[in-house]
């Protein structure tokens, strides 16, 4: 079975070390980082992964503007998002839907719990 290829985007390096480590160690996932939107949006079109991890609160550009990005990218709009947030409001979630994520998880995550979570909102 060849293994699903992940994509973290999250400006904190202890989020995304938790994140690719415990995805790496429950799930035997192929996991790779990007440190800003920019830089995931550019990742994303080479790595081409399975799903986006996309933290909402970052400095510019911010999750929701990175998500647009790859939603208009034709190498990376069919890759589903699943934002992570430390805020979750029903409006705002509404807005994440709108611009096409997924699913929302909030921070913290537990790590042990994290895979199955993303199985479970791909429905894979």
């Amino acid at each position: 079975m060849i293994a699903k290829r992940i994509l973290i985007i999250d400006d904190e390096a202890d989020v995304r070390e938790i994140a690719k480590v415990s995805l790496e160690i429950t799930k035997n996932w192929d996991v790779a980082t990007a440190a800003s939107g920019d830089e995931g949006v550019a990742l994303a079109a080479t790595y081409h992964p399975d799903a986006i991890l996309l933290d909402v609160i970052m400095p510019d550009p911010d999750g929701l503007t990175t998500l647009i990005k790859l939603s208009e990218n034709t190498n990376t709009q069919n890759i589903p998002v699943i934002l992570l947030t430390a805020t979750l409001k029903l409006a705002t979630q509404k807005a994440y839907a709108e611009a096409g994520a997924r699913a929302v998880l909030v921070k913290p995550f537990d790590p042990g719990l994290l895979g199955g979570q993303i199985e479970t909102a791909l429905e894979w």
